[in-house]
Formats: C-alpha cells, sequence, structure tokens
C-alpha cells in the first residue's frame, strides 16, 4: 500500500513559504527606525523559515524514497535506478536554478562573491545531494551526523570568521561554508533530520489509518516519542546559554528550532490522525503556497520595490493584504493551469523525462510518479 498524501507536510511547508516571504517582505518594505521590528519576528518566528522548509522536505524526500524502494519491489518495470537519476537530476536543476538566482542577486549588488551565497535554495540543493547516499543508512547514523555538524559548527566558525573578508585559503574557506542566511553545516542537519521523521513516518503508515488499532499505533510509536524528544530539545535550546536560543544560527537556537519543527508537524500530524479539527480550509490555503514553493519563492522578488523602506508599524497590515491578493491569484492559477504553473512539478517530470532518456526507455511510470510526489 502506497502512503496516502499527508495533509499536515503541505500545510507545514506552506507555513514556512508564507513566513519566508513576510520575513523578506518586513525586510524589504520598513524605514530603519523600525528595524528592530524585523529582528523581534525573526527570534520569536523562525525556526518556520529557511530550517523548518529544510526539515519538512527531508520528510517528504524520505517519504518519497520509501515510497519508490516499495515501488522496486512490487514493479519490476520501475528500478532504484531510474529513481535515483529522477532524484539527482532534479536537484542539478535545482541546484542550476539557485545558482541563476544568486548571480542575479551577485548582478544587483555588483559583488561576484554573492553568486555562491547560502540562500535556502542553494542550501536545498546541495542537501539533496548530500542526503541521497544517506538515505539508506540508519536512523541512529543520521542523528549522529547531524549532531556532529552542529557540534563542529562554533569551532569551524571560531577558526575561519577571523577571516572572513580576506584572501586567503581561510577567506576562501569561510566564503565556501558560511557565506549567506542559510549555510549548509547549520541548516543541513534540518533537512537530515527531516529524513529521520519520514522514515519514522512511513513505518507507522504501514499499518492503514482506517483500521481499528491505527490511532493507537501513532500514538505510542510517533506521536508520544516525537512530542518528548521535541519538547526536550526546546527545553535544552533555551536554556543552554540562556538567552542565546534567539540568535540566529546559534547552537543553543538549532536545537531550539528543531524541537519546535518536529513539536509543530507532530501537533499538525495528530490534528489530522484524529480527526480533532477539520483541515479542510486551511489545508487548501497552505496548499497553494506548498505546490507553488519554488514558483512563488522566484516570482515574489518583484514585490521588492513595491513600498521599499516606506512602511512603519502599519506595514502587517499590507502584508496582510498582499496574501490576500497572493492568495486570489494562486488559487486562480491553481483553478487555470494547475501544475503547468508549478515549477516543483516541472523541474520533477524533467528530471524523469531526463532519467528516461537515459535509460533508452519510455517508461511512463516514471513520470507519474515524479509528478505525484511533488503535487
Amino acid at each position: 500500500m502506497k502512503l496516502q498524501r499527508l495533509k499536515s507536510i503541505d500545510i507545514f511547508r506552506g507555513i514556512c513559504m508564507v513566513w519566508m516571504i513576510s520575513t523578506h517582505l518586513i525586510d524589504w518594505w520598513l524605514r530603519s527606525e523600525y528595524f528592530w521590528l524585523h529582528s523581534v519576528t525573526v527570534m520569536i518566528f523562525d525556526p518556520f523559515g529557511a530550517s523548518g522548509f529544510l526539515f519538512v522536505s527531508g520528510v517528504s524526500i524520505a517519504l518519497s524514497y520509501r515510497n519508490n524502494l516499495r515501488k522496486v519491489k512490487s514493479d519490476e518495470d520501475f528500478t532504484l535506478t531510474s529513481a535515483r537519476n529522477t532524484y539527482l537530476i532534479r536537484a542539478s536543476i535545482i541546484l542550476i536554478i539557485a545558482l541563476i538566482y544568486n548571480s542575479f542577486i551577485a548582478l544587483t549588488l555588483m559583488n561576484p562573491s554573492w553568486i555562491w551565497s547560502w540562500f535556502v535554495l542553494l542550501t536545498a540543493a546541495i542537501s539533496l545531494f548530500i542526503a541521497w547516499p544517506l538515505l539508506k543508512t540508519s536512523r541512529l547514523l543520521r542523528i549522529v551526523i547531524g549532531c556532529g555538524f552542529w557540534i563542529a559548527s562554533p569551532f569551524i566558525v571560531a577558526l575561519l570568521l577571523p577571516y572572513e573578508g580576506i584572501l586567503s585559503l581561510n577567506g576562501i574557506l569561510f566564503h565556501i561554508f558560511y557565506s549567506g542566511l542559510d549555510p549548509l553545516i547549520v541548516f543541513f542537519p534540518f533537512f537530515l533530520f527531516g529524513t529521520v521523521i519520514g522514515d519514522t513516518l512511513f513505518n507507522v503508515y504501514q499499518m492503514d489509518p482506517s483500521e481499528t488499532g491505527f490511532r493507537k499505533t501513532f500514538g505510542y510509536k510517533y506521536l508520544g516519542p516525537t512530542i518528548g524528544i521535541g519538547s526536550i530539545l526546546i527545553i535544552f535550546g533555551v536554556f543552554f546559554e540562556y538567552p542565546n536560543f534567539l540568535r540566529r544560527e546559534s547552537f543553543s537556537w538549532v536545537f531550539y528550532s528543531l524541537g519546535i519543527d518536529v513539536v509543530f508537524i507532530s501537533l499538525l500530524l495528530s490534528l489530522e490522525t484524529f480527526e480533532t479539527i477539520k483541515t479542510k480550509k486551511s489545508y487548501k490555503l497552505f496548499f497553494y503556497y506548498s505546490y507553488y514553493s519554488l514558483t512563488i519563492f522566484l516570482a515574489h522578488n518583484i514585490l521588492y520595490f513595491l513600498f521599499l523602506e516606506k512602511l512603519g508599524m502599519n506595514i502587517w497590515l499590507f502584508i496582510l493584504v498582499t496574501f490576500i491578493f497572493m492568495t486570489i491569484i494562486l488559487r486562480f492559477i491553481y483553478k487555470k493551469w494547475r501544475e503547468s504553473a508549478s515549477l516543483k512539478v516541472q523541474i520533477g517530470k524533467l528530471g524523469s523525462e531526463i532519467t528516461k532518456k537515459i535509460g533508452g526507455r519510455s517508461n511512463k511510470k516514471v513520470n507519474d510518479i515524479a509528478t505525484s510526489e511533488h503535487k
């Protein structure tokens, strides 16, 4: 049985997209004397930014990978090589888009060093490449590797930071590893821990959700452990070197943010599983932002000049109105063009088409799987 689509994942990803767009609008539109407002909102909500987006992307990738492993065993026309090639080609396309995106920023700032800057798109692309061989490993090993990244990061920063901006080996290494908002060493573990959650969910959902006893199984095999571990991470993050958990990328912040992400997605899944709250309306709202996530990420930059450094405390009203219009537009696009306007879906299709040409086969199943996984 193929794992059913989990609405909670779309809702979580949609929330992350809404926050990332919001923080950009606040950064762009606020007058300088109100910039403290940007700092405060980032401190409160940033676990749902790049870290949350990469985390939920890891969840999705793990579920997709496990579904493909099952497909390989049950369908002789579908191979793991095809799945691997599609995955790596898709990661390559995202990497190309990320570098083009960064190139536009570099041209705008007249600074070529920005071509290699860790914005979420570049971090996601490289994370996909690194994660592929790790998907075959145990969850425990992935946890150890993720924690190893975070433990090593402060020491690497301490070693390289004095050379920031200096044309030397250490200066170049600092730029490679830490330039930009979402450096790989800090943010890749969120993606990796997401794959651990994805694997756990896949194991739990081997039992049909309609079966008697599923909710109990979900409770003690997934919900209880994740809520408990997530809460411990939050508490550790808050009290270790308090109040450093409010400082983005700090050692405390990464554990605090991971805890928030784990607890939040677990609560969403519990609401969906136990049907405590009907998620249809909220799902549809955030679904658009999830389905068109890559399209929105690239397109929302046209809003940069709309109210550039012109707004004060009234910025919330303008952001609200912006999202109302954006949601209406996305709904119209979905009804009229559906997947044709989703770069995420089109990248999946393109990857499958290239895979078929490489393999010399016209296997429609690869394309169907790529499309269904990204809707």
